[in-house]
């Protein structure tokens, strides 16, 4: 059985909502994976029993960052509205009325405001993002709130090769890119590490495409 049917098997099966969560080191293919997972519980449950929830539209924006001299790091736990997160996360949880998301655009870098809805009809949510399982103020509560949490993981140079590109997309040298992938994005994988053993499963999505297996 495929993640993505796994998934749908549970939501279906379920008298409450489920809300799963990817969380992962950057580049692992945590976006990819929920967007494949949405999709295939949209065909089989209906596209109105379905929401998504992403962690970088918690992002601070550029201009609270400079603000709080925290800009050259963006993407540490600090970097991202977390309290905001679990409060709306609660909201979903609860299940009682549409609730609107932020959203993050990755080439303007910037989170984009209530972008998303997560229908009061949704049985699936998935929520994805690096701290998910993080054992730090605000973000330790977000795991009691999932009903099941996957841990995203790909190799290192797959990794690196992933955000290579998505830095350069988003206006980066190739120079500034690697600079940052070594002085920002691997001190935050190496942090996120350590949640792998706090997840029910542990998904190996270092193949560029296909569905990664569970385990």
């Amino acid at each position: 059985m495929t993640v993505e049917s796994d998934i749908a098997a549970l939501a279906s099966a379920s008298r409450e909502r489920v809300v799963i969560g990817f969380a992962g080191p950057p580049g692992a293919g945590k976006t990819t994976l929920a967007r494949r997972v949405l999709a295939h519980a949209a065909e089989t449950l209906g596209p109105d029993a379905v929401g998504y929830l992403p962690m970088d539209g918690f992002h601070l924006s550029d201009d609270v960052l400079d603000a709080l001299g925290r800009r050259d790091r963006k993407g540490a736990p600090d970097t991202f509205d977390a309290a905001g997160f679990v409060a709306l996360l609660h909201r979903v949880v609860a299940a009682e009325s549409d609730v609107y998301a932020p959203d993050f655009d990755h080439t303007m870098g910037e989170p984009i405001a209530a972008r998303l809805v997560i229908p009061a009809s949704a049985r699936l949510v998935v929520a994805e993002g690096n701290y998910l399982g993080l054992d730090e103020p605000e973000w330790n509560m977000v795991r009691p709130l999932l009903t099941r949490l996957y841990y995203v993981d790909a190799e290192t140079g797959v990794r690196r090769r992933r955000l290579l590109t998505r830095h350069i997309a988003a206006g980066k040298t190739p120079e500034q890119a690697a600079r940052w992938i070594d002085t920002v994005d691997e001190p935050n994988a190496a942090r996120v590490a350590s949640t792998r053993e706090v997840a029910d499963a542990v998904i190996d999505a270092s193949t560029e495409t296909g569905t990664p297996p569970a385990g």
